[in-house]
């Protein structure tokens, strides 16, 4: 079973995928992150902290323990880039009240992590006002040519989003998969959801029409453990 595309490189000796896009190179990591080693940065995207929290205050109770495993999520990959900055590309909280609700061992883990790198948050459609946890809130960021925002469009050159929560369906063979993606185009690039409570959309769905010249598509869908590249010719609905 074959999935790689030939348009991401793969290293031979580390099976590192690198992910080029607007004259950059990331590692997309197997978490939803996406390592940016020239700036020594950590891009993330909804990473929904509190989600579950929000529906037990409507009376749907389900486990808080959702934010505690993205915190240690971002942690292992603090620990495994060594990343100096992590930008935060919106929809970091599930509402904008989810900064007052935190666990205090939540809170702690954060406050741990913030000061081990300088954070930039970036305000999304769940949280578009600023906090005062820390770091620096923005409604977009331009660094390196690029326009780090949260909700993508067309038309920008170089702008890298979230918001959709993006994931490939595959059909090989007779077998199907569908996992979170990275995709990108050359001009628009989309993360994953990062956060351990968030769900994904398929994108040959609608909320993607019109957003990617699709002769030039990038696919790169998270496995168990590493990323794949993957030929959008082996993508199908669902």
């Amino acid at each position: 079973m074959n999935w790689y595309s030939a348009a991401p490189a793969v290293s031979e000796e580390t099976e590192t995928v690198f992910l080029r896009f607007a004259g950059q190179t990331f590692e997309p990591l197997p978490s939803g992150g996406l390592y940016w080693r020239a700036e020594n940065t950590l891009l993330v995207a909804d990473l929904h902290l509190e989600k579950f929290s929000s529906y037990a205050r409507r009376g749907q109770m389900l486990p808080p323990y959702d934010t505690g495993l993205t915190l240690k999520r971002l942690e292992d990959d603090l620990v495994r880039t060594g990343a100096g900055q992590v930008i935060a590309l919106g929809d970091s909280f599930h509402r904008d009240e989810g900064t007052t609700t935190l666990l205090d061992a939540d809170r702690l883990r954060l406050t741990g992590l913030m000061g081990k790198a300088h954070w930039t948050w970036l305000s999304g459609n769940h949280d578009p006002a600023p906090h005062a946890l820390g770091g620096v809130c923005l409604s977009l960021l331009e660094r390196g040519g690029l326009t780090l925002t949260h909700e993508p469009r067309r038309g920008v050159a170089g702008l890298v989003a979230g918001h959709l929560h993006p994931a490939a369906h595959l059909s090989v063979n007779g077998r199907s998969v569908r996992r979170p993606c990275f995709v990108h185009d050359g001009k628009l690039l989309i993360l994953p959801a990062y956060g351990a409570g968030t769900g994904s959309l398929n994108i040959l769905g609608p909320a993607f029409l019109g957003l990617f010249d699709w002769p030039t598509l990038e696919v790169t869908m998270i496995g168990r453990g590493r990323v794949y590249p993957v030929s959008p010719k082996r993508l199908v609905g669902g």
